[in-house]
């Protein structure tokens, strides 16, 4: 297997959606939709309504960094999740062994079958009845690291590239955990493991 590439079948694990709510911050109040909980697990596959503007039941609460038309969804590789599992336990975070949920990096879904450098800026995920595309790489603010439990959080997912990435709503419809999805290729002039890289070192110069 190349580095970056997955070669489990393309499936959506978990739907995730949160309400913003307030938390707690470096000693500051801050509200935040970044506490995701699946809402369609592959054990209970109900079917959620995708609009242009995200999944139903979901909040963003900064509009300056998440959401809108071209991030109404983030979506994010259950490949990592054993990564993060790890550095967790390491941090003291979480027990050695125990399992994150899905949601837990934040995302709206997660699903298998397509890692960062297989994913390029303007490819198509076609589900069954909603299609998505790709748009841009997450960037990790403090609210990662706070969800995460530990502040290197941040500077994981920079230093692994591991970050997942945004999708607009090309079609309009439902999803549902467990279903598979088509990758359609888009141009492939950019790709979301080199867009982010270069987006990290951009912040660094900053």
């Amino acid at each position: 297997m190349l580095p970056g590439m997955s070669l489990l079948p393309r499936q959506l694990l978990s739907v995730n959606a949160a309400q913003a709510e307030r938390w707690e911050i470096e000693g500051r109040s801050i509200l935040s939709g970044i506490g995701k909980r699946p809402v369609s697990s592959v054990t209970a596959p109900q079917r959620i309504a995708v609009r242009p503007l995200g999944i139903e039941g979901d909040e963003q609460a900064d509009l300056t960094v998440h959401g809108g038309l071209s991030k109404a969804v983030y979506a994010y590789p259950h490949e990592h999740y054993a990564f993060w599992q790890t550095v967790r336990a390491q941090a003291g975070a979480q027990p050695w062994g125990e399992a994150l949920p899905h949601g837990m990096l934040g995302e709206n879904l997660t699903l298998t079958g397509l890692l960062e450098g297989q994913a390029w800026i303007g490819d198509v995920l076609v589900f069954p009845d909603c299609t998505l595309a790709i748009s841009e790489p997450r960037q990790p603010c403090y609210k990662f690291a706070a969800r995460m439990g530990f502040p290197q959080a941040v500077k994981m997912m920079a230093q692994s590239g591991f970050c997942g990435f945004y999708l607009s709503v090309r079609k309009p419809g439902t999803l549902a955990a467990g279903e598979a999805y088509e990758l359609v290729p888009g141009p492939r002039e950019v790709c979301i493991a080199e867009l982010f890289r270069t987006k990290m070192r951009g912040r660094k110069a900053d």
